[in-house]
């Protein structure tokens, strides 16, 4: 595989691997116990994600400035974020036997936080590591090695997809500078 000049996360361009018949079955059965409680649980993966990673936080005026987990939780906004996250997730799983439309609701994410929020890629890369930290730990009787294994590849193509449209618009990477 040849490199782009620059270096960054989106000179890896190979085909994230599809999901199995049984990989989507596992996904849509664990995601409808989790999205029962969508407004809790994306709110919870927010901020892990800001807390854990806080120069996320500049991409969103409204609570930049907040380190204080309680204060976050508090925040209509970051509600309102949270609860954007997990109906574009809801999105993916509800569709994830149309690749079609999968990809062209993603590209539609991958556009506005390129073109709109300036948004660094790799920030989609670690949303998603949490993500999967924060199902596993507040559903341990679903979240088996073998769902996580399911969901780490929805992960996969959710990210190959987003970066696909980065790539699509032109995007320049800013910064070397990881978190």
């Amino acid at each position: 595989m040849e490199k782009e000049q620059g270096g960054g996360e989106m000179e890896h361009r190979e085909r994230a691997d599809p999901l199995s018949e049984a990989e989507r079955g596992m996904i849509l059965d664990t995601w409808g116990r989790v999205y029962e409680n969508c407004d809790d649980v994306g709110v919870s993966i927010l901020i892990r994600f800001f807390v854990n990673f806080p120069s996320a936080k500049h991409y969103f005026s409204q609570f930049r400035d907040m380190d204080d987990p309680e204060e976050m939780e508090r925040s209509t906004q970051l509600r309102k974020h949270a609860r954007r996250v997990m109906n574009a997730i809801n999105t993916v799983v509800e569709n994830i036997h149309d690749p079609d439309k999968v990809s062209s609701v993603l590209g539609l994410v991958g556009k506005a936080h390129a073109l709109r929020h300036k948004v660094e890629p790799m920030y989609f890369k670690i949303l998603s590591g949490v993500i999967l930290e924060v199902l596993t730990e507040d559903y341990p009787d679903y979240f088996t090695a073998e769902v996580q294994r399911a969901w780490t590849k929805l992960m996969g193509l959710v990210y190959w997809h987003v970066t696909g449209a980065y790539t699509e618009v032109g995007w320049v990477q800013l910064s070397s500078s990881a978190v």
